[in-house]
């Protein structure tokens, strides 16, 4: 997956607004074209200001669109920041799910995946949405549920998969395979994830990729036959 560069998302990175014809309804075109710069302005907002300091009228201000407009694509502050959640975790997976579809050993997939987790996770853009969702998780438990959801719990299910795969056809032992998925996530992104958001020095790209490599070896000598 390429992943967005967070200086690409921004005001200074948006273009000018489509041109919809006078007196009549936009174009598919025009209006996917203005949700998308929606939605490239509001999450310039959340992740650089939080959830509860953007405002509606920033985000449409921004955007150069009308509250009506606004509120003619979302109901509210809440579903938008869904929204941008969602779209966010649309741009991270697919080079995720991608690797499955690559018959390769097992270890070979394992450190493919670690790799693309500790880009993904370690990135600009993905430690401001976690910061955000830490920093709001007290006041609204649901939209941290649909980053968990669509996140951390579809990995969790797509290596628990595999793993049972393996373990059908005896080429590892293991007693449950979800909770080994979950430990393996654990295992690949605590620490870089702790040091990546300050408590520590930050990982290079290369430290990471060495970690990924260690973490499925481990993970492996505990799963062999």
């Amino acid at each position: 997956m390429a992943l967005s560069d967070p200086r690409t998302i921004g005001p200074n990175a948006i273009g000018p607004s489509a041109a919809i014809r006078r007196g009549g309804r936009p174009t598919r075109l025009e209006a996917a074209a203005l949700g998308d710069r929606i939605l490239d302005v509001a999450t310039d907002l959340f992740l650089r200001r939080g959830f509860g300091a953007t405002s509606i009228e920033a985000v449409a201000g921004r955007a150069r669109i009308s509250k009506r407009t606004f509120y003619h694509r979302f109901r509210d502050k809440a579903e938008l920041y869904t929204a941008v959640v969602r779209r966010l975790l649309q741009n991270w997976l697919p080079e995720f799910d991608a690797a499955f579809e690559v018959p390769v050993p097992l270890d070979v997939l394992l450190e493919r995946l670690a790799k693309h987790m500790l880009a993904v996770a370690t990135s600009p853009q993905a430690l401001a949405l976690r910061r955000l969702l830490l920093a709001e998780a007290e006041r609204f438990p649901e939209l941290v549920a649909i980053a968990v959801e669509q996140g951390a719990t579809r990995a969790i299910d797509r290596i628990a998969t595999l793993l049972e795969d393996e373990r059908r056809a005896g080429r590892i032992a293991l007693d449950d395979c979800r909770f080994a998925a979950m430990q393996f996530q654990e295992m690949v992104l605590s620490i870089p994830l702790r040091r990546a958001m300050g408590f520590g020095t930050p990982l290079s790209a290369a430290e990471c990729d060495e970690w990924a490599v260690k973490c499925v070896a481990l993970f492996l000598r505990g799963c062999r036959i």
